[in-house]
């Protein structure tokens, strides 16, 4: 395009009209480069530009630089004139003996004769040295047309090969020689101004060959873009900001590599296409060069030459395009200096490195090595989009320094930012954007980038109304059946027929055979490609299949043959063409079936079967697909037993000492966790997976601990959070996977319990009950070899415990729900624990519980709890709630049995104690043991009357039930209610003269109270005792409380009171059975007593019997009983006749005596331990 295009010219003129000078758009702002001496006139000029458009500039908007000859001219934008840049050249490369072309009047062709100094003589006089202004040879119509000057001047002088502007003319350059012709150079370095516009005209204005610019660099690297193989989407990609944030990250970091990581249909291509899209269209342009792993040549060694050959195809399309230059120097290493130099290094992207060829697979190592030496020296920056199979060997063959880590690098590979399914947020943006309803997937394949773009096309092709949850199976066929009929479609066009219905159909079943054949070919050697004698076999040119088939974007040309063009789609289809038993049998079973080593050596052939060489850890698709349609086919039982076959593969590909054959375990693990994530519902699995569970857990209690896991290393706790599993089994795995946790990761991986919390905070509610299952489980957590000793290990139970007690603020009312309806130990434990650090909580799940209609049990917690908290809230508004709970227990009928736990409540409750304590007391008088005596003490300062009123109806009611009230008046020491304890215990005594049992035990339970108990237990007693003499088996009950032995601070007392009874039993009582009840207390305490107490007390009883014929007899009778019943007793009587015959002479009779002394020596001694004879230890002989 000559210099003298009037459409790339910008004409000048002043208000008049009359023709100022020449000009072009020099940038994307539309600013106009033209000679100093076009701009000089006064006032505003015209610009006329193409199409007729004009546009008026003032004399602000003009930037004169008179010492360069130039002006520059603001235009308002760059569709104010609407002519498109020229780009200028880089650098002075005008040689003598050159030609150019010069707008002067209209294009002419000028020879340059140099470089000469000049003198650029402004309007006002001044004269500027121009040090090297071009001059030119012109014919006679050349040098008439600059002396007419007008719209010669300011017209630019251009390179006839490239375009791009070497310089100005200008008529008011003079020479000291006579010139045909002068040119301003545009010189760099010599402005601001200028070298920022000459900035954005290399990032504006596109230049080839030797003039190669930035937008050159760009044009270039687009249409590598553009021309990648894959059909375009007709909505554009909803944004990930995790991946938008992750490629931010690798261009402001300093790696070399990013390794961007998914299965096939999650968007790799998409995102790199989002990324090159960024780059080119910021305010700052940066180079992206495209390139695909089918553009690898096997004798590469590194990615510049792939590079290289993508850059010589855009070359000609750009050149087919009109563009000008020599199209060879634009080589990898200029792009990237000519990005270098824009501040914004070159970016190349490599997508789908598993198309390479084999040979180049096989010495990977030696082009990685290349690839990033190169990178190194040319400051390019690289970003793989792969498979996780192929980066995980292709992504550990780049140093680390070069690799690009993530803020969340993917788990279990080389450092590589992963690519996942949709989050909830984008797949519902994604649907809306492709017009999909919200439940028009089935769930679990609704968040598939893959799966959203194909059901839009097919629902694009469909009547609106289709009903049905398809997922990603049903979505593929659809889709391949919907191209099919458009291939068949377009085939009968080329056919030049009409086609119609039943023809249609058949020709498109047609197309799904070829198809089908085509997916079964892929199978064969190589990297899943169909060479080009294949597919012009399979879809012939002559006949249009193959234009159709490309159109369609069915199949995409891949380097020397073709490829489906979803990866995903197309594992699809040759996975319903594979042999999966023969493909398990090579890929995995063959290397542990009999073999004895772990040389990967397959058994002899048999007759037939062909030589197979290894296959690519990429192809795993196809197999995976196979599998989970082997389920559809046969049944989840067929499936099941091919998993089974593969965890029994890992037994024994991975021992515990070492791996036997790593690659066939790497098959055997990846094949059956990527079917298991793969079928659309894994509960028919459940058997497999608990085998799989208890296997890792196995495993990780081997010494190594989760080092040796080996290939199960991949089912870490990310692949059980995945599973399509319901809620409840997916815990339950979990949990038999929690004993692993207690050993110490090296590998930084979670923990499976990190995934039970993540889980929990995803959906609280569903997985605290499944939680509280857990209770039950009391398997201790592993520990390491290293690991201290202690008796208590942490348990399963334990760590559900602590879970939801650390994230109980996710859902407390659900969780209170979940521990009451779990009868459990810890269950309570966690509940008592709420009730210290969350009252409020609970106090709402008491007032729920309570309205529960269908749930007694839970009526009934409500009772226990709402006593439990009412000591413990102070708020009002939890009082009101255990008030409310209180008052609904109250109101129904059938709780009756809760009814004293209510009361009890109100009772407590100032707000509602007046209404409701009348009939807390009339239950308790009626004898409900569920009220209890210490809330009554609690009331009785405000209501006295009321109480003691129904304390002595309870204590005259006839049966043991005043026991218990005797026992908890003993135990209270409430100072005005124990004022009037000591009458209702007369009372008592008087209603039932018969039972001194309780009248004594509350005795007993008093002097425990020490000397506080003395001022109202002393006139109790001693009026039982001596003033108003109770009936002889209270005083006998009394007899035994007070010569028990008792603690040191009740001691004094019982003393004093035992002489009280001891006094009125030899003045007044002589009453034998008291007596005899002394005596029986003072040999039954006698090992807790000193001796000379019991000595004495025995003696004084005897002497107190002996009055009497009776008497006498009774205590002769029941001394031997006593010597004979109580161990120690006989010696002690003996040794106290032996030293004091003539004392006791007048108390034991004499065959008392004889008994008593024979008991004691016909007990046989106590043998002492011994030696057995004939043995060399010692043993003891039972006594």
């Amino acid at each position: 395009m000559g210099s003298g295009d009037r459409s790339k010219l910008v004409r000048i003129c002043d208000q008049a009209g009359r023709p100022r000078g020449t000009g072009f758009v020099a940038d994307d702002r539309g600013t106009v480069v033209t000679a100093h001496q076009a701009v000089t006139s006064p006032g505003p000029l015209l610009l006329h530009g193409t199409d007729g458009r004009t546009c008026t500039v003032a004399p602000d908007d003009i930037t004169a630089l008179p010492a360069l000859g130039l002006a520059l001219l603001r235009t308002g934008g760059p569709d104010a004139l609407d002519a498109e840049p020229l780009p200028i050249a880089g650098h002075d490369r005008t040689e003598p003996g050159g030609y150019v072309d010069i707008a002067a009047h209209g294009r002419r062709e000028a020879r340059v004769l140099g470089t000469t100094p000049a003198t650029y003589t402004a309007p006002d006089g001044v004269g500027h040295p121009v040090p090297a202004a071009l001059e030119l040879a012109l014919g006679t119509d050349g040098r008439d047309a600059l002396r007419s000057g007008g719209a010669a001047i300011g017209g630019p002088v251009t390179d006839p090969v490239t375009g791009a502007v070497v310089g100005i003319l200008c008529t008011a350059l003079t020479a000291p020689h006579e010139a045909a012709g002068l040119a301003l150079p545009i010189t760099r370095g010599a402005d601001g101004t200028l070298d920022a516009l000459l900035r954005r005209n290399a990032a504006a204005a596109p230049a080839y060959g030797p003039d190669l610019n930035l937008a050159g660099a760009l044009q270039l690297t687009a249409t590598s873009v553009g021309s990648a193989d894959g059909p375009r989407a007709r909505t554009a990609p909803v944004e990930r900001a995790d991946v938008h944030a992750g490629f931010a990250a690798f261009a402001a970091g300093t790696g070399l590599v990013l390794g961007l990581v998914g299965a096939p249909g999650t968007g790799r291509t998409t995102e790199l296409a989002a990324l090159a899209g960024r780059r080119a269209d910021g305010g700052a342009p940066a180079p992206t060069l495209w390139l695909r792993g089918a553009d690898l040549l096997a004798e590469d060694t590194s990615i510049a030459e792939a590079a290289s050959r993508t850059l010589t195809r855009a070359a000609r399309i750009v050149t087919a395009a009109g563009a000008r230059g020599d199209m060879n120097t634009a080589t990898p290493e200029r792009v990237a200096r000519l990005a270098a130099d824009a501040g914004h290094p070159l970016l190349v992207v490599l997508d789908g490195p598993e198309e390479m060829p084999p040979l180049l697979a096989h010495r990977l190592a030696d082009w990685t090595a290349g690839t990033v030496t190169w990178l190194r020296e040319q400051g390019v920056r690289l970003v793989v989009a792969c498979r996780p199979e192929h980066w995980e060997t292709a992504g550990a063959l780049y140093p680390p320094d070069a690799l690009h880590r993530p803020h969340r690098p993917a788990r279990r590979l080389p450092a590589a930012l992963r690519l996942g399914d949709l989050t909830p947020e984008q797949a519902e943006r994604a649907k809306e954007a492709y017009g999909i309803p919200p439940a028009a997937l089935a769930p679990g394949h609704d968040r598939h980038p893959l799966t959203l773009r194909l059901l839009a096309e097919v629902r694009a092709a469909l009547p609106p109304g289709v009903p049905g949850r398809p997922d990603t199976e049903d979505v593929f066929g659809a889709h391949l059946d919907l191209l099919c009929v458009r291939v068949a479609v377009r085939i009968a066009a080329a056919a030049d027929e009409q086609p119609r219905g039943a023809a249609v159909r058949r020709l498109a079943a047609g197309v799904a055979g070829q198809v089908h054949e085509a997916a079964r070919r892929c199978l064969g050697p190589g990297q899943g490609e169909l060479d080009r004698a294949a597919f012009e076999e399979i879809f012939p040119w002559r006949t249009g299949w193959a234009s159709a088939v490309l159109t369609e974007g069915l199949l995409v040309p891949a380097g020397a043959g073709y490829r489906f063009a979803h990866e995903e789609l197309g594992d699809w289809v040759q996975g319903a063409h594979l042999d999966l038993d023969a493909a398990l049998r090579s890929l995995v079973h063959r290397w542990h079936r009999g073999s004895g080593g772990p040389d990967r050596v397959p058994h002899p052939r048999t007759v037939g079967e062909p030589r197979s060489l290894p296959v690519p850890r990429h192809r795993i698709g196809p197999v995976i697909q196979a599998m989970v349609l082997l389920g559809r086919r046969q049944g989840t039982a067929a499936l099941a037993h091919r998993m089974a076959d593969l965890i029994e593969a890992l037994d024994r590909l991975w021992t515990d000492e070492s791996p036997r054959d790593e690659d066939a375990a790497w098959w055997a693990a990846h094949l059956l966790g990527g079917s298991l994530l793969r079928v659309p519902d894994a509960r028919p699995y459940r058997g497999v997976l608990r085998v799989l569970a208890g296997r890792i857990t196995r495993r990780s209690a081997a010494p190594d601990g989760p080092g040796a896991l080996g290939a199960y290393a991949e089912f870490g706790p990310w692949f059980w959070r995945r599973l399509r599993l319901p809620e409840e089994d997916r815990i339950d795995l979990l949990r038999r996977l929690v004993p692993a946790d207690g050993l110490p990761r090296t590998d930084g991986d979670e923990r499976y319990l990190d995934a039970v919390a993540r889980r929990l905070a995803l959906d609280a509610p569903a997985v605290q009950p499944l939680l509280c299952r857990w209770f039950t489980d009391e398997r201790p957590l592993l520990v390491g070899p290293d690991a201290p000793d202690v008796p208590l290990r942490p348990t399963v139970a334990a760590a559900a415990q602590a879970l939801l007690y650390a994230r109980r603020d996710l859902a407390l009312d659900d969780l209170t729900d979940a521990l009451i309806a779990t009868p459990h130990q810890r269950a309570g434990e966690l509940l008592l624990a709420l009730a210290e650090d969350e009252p409020t909580a609970l106090c709402r799940a008491v007032e729920r519980w309570a309205r529960d209609e269908d749930r007694p049990a839970r009526r009934a917690a409500a009772a226990r709890y709402a006593g439990l908290l009412q000591q413990r809230v102070t708020a009002e508004g939890d009082r009101a709630l255990l008030r409310s709970a209180a008052l609904v227990l109250l109101d129904r009928p059938e709780d009756s049995a809760l009814h004293a736990a209510a009361l009890t409540l109100l009772v407590r409750d100032p707000v509602a104690r007046r209404s409701h304590l009348p009939g807390a007391l009339r239950a308790f008088a009626a004898g409900d043991p569920r009220l209890p005596v210490e809330l009554l003490a609690e009331v009785f300062p405000a209501h006295p009357e009321p109480v003691l009123a129904a304390l002595r109806a309870r204590l005259a009611r006839p049966g043991d039930g005043g026991g218990a009230v005797l026992r908890a008046l003993a135990g209270l020491d409430t100072p005005a209610l124990a004022l009037h304890v000591a009458g209702l215990v007369r009372e008592y005594i008087d209603a039932h003269p018969e039972d001194g049992t309780h009248a004594a035990e509350y005795v007993d339970l008093r002097l425990e109270h020490g000397p506080a108990a003395r001022a109202l237990l002393l006139p109790l007693v001693t009026g039982l005792l001596r003033d108003r003499p109770a009936p002889p088996p209270v005083r006998a009950a009394l007899a035994r409380v007070l010569a028990g032995a008792g603690s040191a601070a009740s001691r004094p007392l019982r003393a004093e009171l035992l002489e009280v009874l001891l006094e009125f039993e030899q003045v007044t009582g002589r009453d034998p059975d008291v007596l005899e009840a002394l005596l029986r207390a003072a040999a039954e305490g006698s090992e807790r007593r000193p001796e000379i107490r019991t000595r004495a007390l025995v003696h004084r009883t005897g002497m107190l019997l002996v009055r009497t014929p009776e008497g006498a007899a009774r205590f002769d009778r029941g001394l031997v009983e006593l010597a004979r019943d109580v161990p120690g007793f006989a010696a002690l009587v003996t040794r106290w006749l032996a030293d004091a015959p003539q004392e006791w002479a007048a108390v034991v009779g004499p065959s008392a005596r004889r008994t008593v002394e024979a008991l004691e020596t016909s007990r046989p001694p106590m043998p002492m331990p011994m030696q057995a004879a004939g043995r060399e230890h010692g043993s003891l002989r039972p006594a």
